[in-house]
């Protein structure tokens, strides 16, 4: 089963997974879910979740990718294997990534995707940069002026998550949740998490590129309508609601097709998985 034919992801946190034959479960004092682990791309594992060595196996031989997320999702620890047959996506990755022309280039097809009325050919780095961060700024003013609550700034600390705004955890945990789907896809696709073309220094640098891509789309609207509303437990509902906007598929149709664009224009490459 190819990367884009699966769903999106299932966190699970405080159960034990096991294999019941080729489905995964998950049990906790409420009882025992069953999974199927072809159809998972990414299995979430966080905080008191005990994982079987033969769920991992069945993960392995399904293709599934693992990810394993500190508490509320909002950190990455470890992943599982890649689906790909071969490297020949990772190849083409390192090398546009190392030479400083055809990465500006990449940097500059992924701003093109988020502002197709303008001609970013021109731009520098730092103007790509500068754009994307006041398109983002923007975009949070306007969704809290159209669900009528109030937003000063994107402002959370990552070892003390209850500190947050309800809305900056809603962020927290919907960019989290999106973060580890674009994991999964990237890795499934045998390319480098840590290759980034815009973000750099750290092993989710790609991530982060590819999860920009989608932020407006799909996080961000979410987010602002989550916090207008009166949840119970807010990054659960954020968790809940990326997850509903990527159930039908489509997304990591997408999200396959949109990082092979960057990477090359080789239709060949629509074998890879």
């Amino acid at each position: 089963m190819r990367a884009q034919d699966r769903i999106s992801f299932l966190y699970l946190d405080h159960c034990n997974v096991h294999r019941d034959d080729n489905a995964i479960t998950a049990t906790d004092k409420r009882g025992t879910v069953h999974i199927p682990a072809a159809t998972l791309g990414a299995l979430l594992l966080g905080p008191g979740a005990t994982v079987s060595q033969q769920a991992m196996v069945l993960l392995a031989e399904s293709g599934s990718t693992a990810v394993w997320v500190g508490e509320h999702g909002v950190r990455y620890y470890a992943h599982g294997r890649a689906l790909a047959a071969n490297s020949r996506l990772l190849e083409i990755q390192a090398n546009l990534v190392s030479n400083q022309r055809t990465r500006l280039r990449v940097a500059r097809q992924m701003y093109a995707m988020r502002f197709p009325d303008e001609d970013t050919s021109g731009l520098t780095m730092q103007q790509l940069r500068g754009r994307e961060g006041a398109r983002v700024r923007r975009l949070y003013r306007e969704h809290a002026h159209r669900v009528g609550i109030t937003w000063e700034r994107r402002d959370y600390d990552p070892d003390d998550f209850a500190a947050g705004t309800p809305v900056n955890q809603a962020l927290s945990a919907a960019n989290t949740s999106l973060y580890g789907v674009v994991h999964a896809v990237i890795v499934a696709l045998g390319c480098a998490p840590g290759l980034g073309f815009v973000h750099t220094g750290h092993v989710k640098s790609f991530v982060y590129d590819i999860a920009d891509l989608y932020k407006a789309e799909i996080s961000i609207p979410v987010v602002f309508d989550i916090a207008a509303r009166e949840v119970a437990d807010i990054s659960t509902e954020a968790r809940r609601a990326v997850r509903d906007r990527m159930k039908d598929g489509a997304f990591l149709e997408n999200c396959v097709r949109d990082i092979k664009t960057l990477l090359t224009e080789d239709d060949a490459l629509g074998g890879v998985l």
